[in-house]
């Protein structure tokens, strides 16, 4: 027993952030294993599918294969009884029995309505609400419980009105299966069926087309996964492509062979579904720069709050000094008066400045003390010359005092003469 590993991390294109993928399938449930396979799938996957498109990461449509009938043929039997619109758009019949069961136009009806149910949620920004329909369909409307018309289904109109979907949109999507006119849903989904590019036609039923290209592998959730994964550009992947059940990290050992800060614990490696890449990392908004492998910088805004931007730095009697300006967006430069790479070290400012500062203070408590004492001198000096000129004025009347007792005295002898 020979077993092979399909790796399909570099046989898709995988130009952008976002995939797209076509799933062919049909609304067939009696056609053996390849419906079971199908049906399978649709329930394994649905929860995966839905979540990957309501956040954008994914655009899925789905596609019905329809054949068309020989114009010779259009009247015969079997054209009647598995085709609609006149022979234009055909199906095979279930049972492979034109006498009993149900009929080839019958599913061709149901493939119409499932992919106006895809058109009308699409255009309602709901596309992942095929997934609901298609699947609940299956387990409520089974051919062998002979509600598989789409008249006899209860679940179709319940489920139609839970949703919301327009029903009157649907039926005008599904038209007229008498008509004898062309379809344009049904024509678009033959026209799409033709290979164009690199993809090649569709002919095998189910079919799945990832960016394009037709996918040959497992029709399972893993190996689809896995696929579609494979056509994210890298480092745009969703997480769940991440996830060790779908691939290995290969940061784990050694930070894959890319740039490490062991003081930060910040590494360039970064995780890809196709391996991994060393691309230097953004942390707390702040950018590194580099080649990723050997050297990443902090740079642009902000820098200095990551590891001081790499630069030296050095705290003093409570003063911390940088080599990191908050100016410069990449680089280190040592501060005005200091001398050195910028990154290890930088001297001459520290002491100068201690110096500095001291000189200083002894310049202003000097001139302060000079202010002190000149002040109380030329207090003093005022109060001096202040005293000296009262004084003055005191000698100049002192002497009227004394003359003018000396004459009172005079007068009062020659009072007693006479």
């Amino acid at each position: 027993m020979v077993s092979v590993l399909l790796d399909w991390r570099e046989s898709l294109p995988h130009p952008d952030e976002r995939v797209e993928y076509e799933f062919w399938t049909n609304s067939n449930d009696e056609c053996g294993p390849k419906c079971d396979m199908q049906m399978d799938f649709v329930k394994s996957f649905r929860g995966t599918a839905q979540v990957l498109e309501q956040k954008g990461y994914t655009q899925f449509t789905p596609h019905y294969i329809t054949w068309y009938c020989p114009e010779a043929f259009v009247v015969s039997k079997q054209c009647k009884s598995q085709c609609i619109n006149h022979g234009r758009y055909c199906a095979p019949d279930p049972e492979q029995d034109f006498s009993k069961g149900y009929d080839g136009k019958d599913v061709v009806v149901q493939n119409l309505h499932q992919v106006c149910v895809f058109k009308v949620a699409n255009d309602s920004g709901k596309p992942w609400l095929w997934w609901d329909y298609v699947h609940d369909f299956a387990i409520r409307c089974p051919m062998k419980e002979k509600n598989y018309r789409v008249n006899f289904c209860l679940y179709i109109f319940l489920y139609l009105a839970f949703t919301g979907l327009d029903l009157g949109k649907i039926d005008k999507c599904i038209g007229d299966p008498e008509a004898d006119e062309e379809n344009p849903i049904l024509k678009a989904e033959q026209d799409a069926q033709i290979g164009h590019g690199k993809r090649g036609d569709v002919t095998i039923l189910p079919t799945l087309v990832v960016n394009n290209r037709q996918y040959r592998g497992k029709l399972d959730k893993g190996a689809v996964l896995k696929a579609i994964c494979s056509g994210f550009e890298e480092t745009t992947e969703p997480a769940i492509c991440l996830s060790d059940d779908v691939q290995t990290n290969e940061c784990l050992e050694n930070h894959g062979g890319c740039w490490f800060d062991k003081a930060n614990n910040v590494t360039a490696c970064k995780d890809t579904f196709r391996g991994r890449v060393c691309e230097c990392p953004i942390v707390k908004g702040v950018k590194f720069a580099g080649d990723g492998y050997t050297n990443c910088e902090a740079s642009g805004i902000g820098r200095c709050e990551i590891n001081n931007g790499g630069c030296w730095k050095d705290t003093k009697d409570g003063k911390t000094i940088s080599a990191c300006s908050h100016e410069e967006s990449k680089g280190c430069k040592c501060p005005v008066g200091f001398t050195g790479d910028g990154v290890k070290s930088c001297e001459g400012k520290q002491a100068a400045s201690s110096v500095g500062w001291s000189f200083m203070w002894v310049i202003f408590f000097g001139l302060v003390f000079a202010g002190v004492g000149a002040y109380a001198v030329y207090k003093y000096r005022l109060r001096s010359y202040m005293d000296s000129e009262i004084r003055a004025i005191m000698a100049q009347y002192m002497p009227l005092d004394s003359q003018e007792g000396a004459n009172q005295q005079h007068v009062a002898h020659a009072g007693d003469d006479i």
